[in-house]
C-alpha cells in the first residue's frame, strides 16, 4: 500500500515539527510543512498531499477555515482541523466546510492517527458514492418517477448517512423543507425509511 502523504499547516514551526515527527512515527509521509496560507497554497499545488492537517489560527489574512473552503473548491482532498479553538462560533464555521475531522489541542498520537485513518476511509467512501451517483440519468431511467436534481443531492446525503438536521445545514434549507423532500424521495423509491432507501439505490445501481 502506498504511503499516505500529509500536508501539515501549522503557524508555529516547533509545533509543526512535533506533529510531523508524530505522523512519521506512525507511518505517514509528511510531504510539506506550511506556516501560512500562502505556504499552504504552494504546497498544495506542488506536493499533491492525500490529506491536510490544518490549523485554524494561522495569524494570517486567511485563516484555516477559509483555507479549508479553498481546499474543497480547488483540490477535493480531505482535511482535518487541528486547533486549540473549540468555541461554538468556530465550530459552526468549521462545520460549514465539511472537514473530515476536528482535533482539539493538546493531542495524543493515538487520537491523531485514528482520526486521520477514519478521515481517509470516509473520504474514500464518499468518493465511491459520488462516482456511483455520477450518472443522474441512469438512476432516473430505472425509477418510475424521476428524481429532481435537488432530490438526488439529498439522496446522496442520505446514502452517506446524514440525518435531516445535517442535510438542512449542508443545503441551507429549513428542517421542514428537508422533511418534505425526504418524504418525496421515499415515495419515488417506494421505500419507507433510510435503510430501505439505501438498499433500493444499491439495487438500482447494480443492474
Amino acid at each position: 500500500m502506498a504511503t499516505v502523504r500529509v500536508l501539515v499547516v501549522e503557524d508555529d514551526p516547533l509545533i509543526a515539527l512535533d506533529i510531523a515527527s508524530c505522523l512519521e512515527d506512525v507511518g505517514y509521509e509528511v510531504c510539506a510543512l506550511a506556516h501560512t496560507a500562502l505556504d499552504a497554497r504552494k504546497a498544495l499545488s506542488l506536493n499533491k498531499p492525500d490529506i491536510v492537517l490544518l490549523d485554524i489560527n494561522l495569524h494570517d489574512s486567511t485563516d484555516g477555515i477559509q483555507l479549508g473552503e479553498e481546499i474543497n473548491a480547488r483540490y477535493g482532498i480531505p482535511f482535518v482541523y487541528l486547533t486549540s479553538y473549540a468555541g461554538q462560533a468556530t465550530l459552526q464555521r468549521a462545520k460549514q466546510t465539511h472537514p473530515m475531522g476536528y482535533i482539539v489541542k493538546p493531542f495524543d498520537v493515538k487520537g491523531l492517527y485514528s482520526t486521520l485513518e477514519i478521515a481517509l476511509s470516509n473520504h474514500a467512501r464518499q468518493q465511491a458514492i459520488r462516482q456511483a451517483f455520477g450518472d443522474f440519468e441512469t438512476l432516473n431511467t430505472r425509477l418510475p418517477e424521476r428524481l429532481t436534481p435537488r432530490e438526488l443531492e439529498l439522496l446522496k446525503g442520505i446514502y452517506e448517512g446524514r440525518d435531516n438536521q445535517q442535510l438542512a445545514e449542508t443545503h441551507h434549507l429549513s428542517l421542514n423543507t428537508i422533511k418534505t423532500h425526504v418524504k418525496n424521495i421515499f415515495a419515488k423509491l417506494d421505500v419507507a425509511n433510510r435503510p430501505q432507501a439505501i438498499a433500493r439505490v444499491r439495487a438500482l445501481l447494480s443492474r
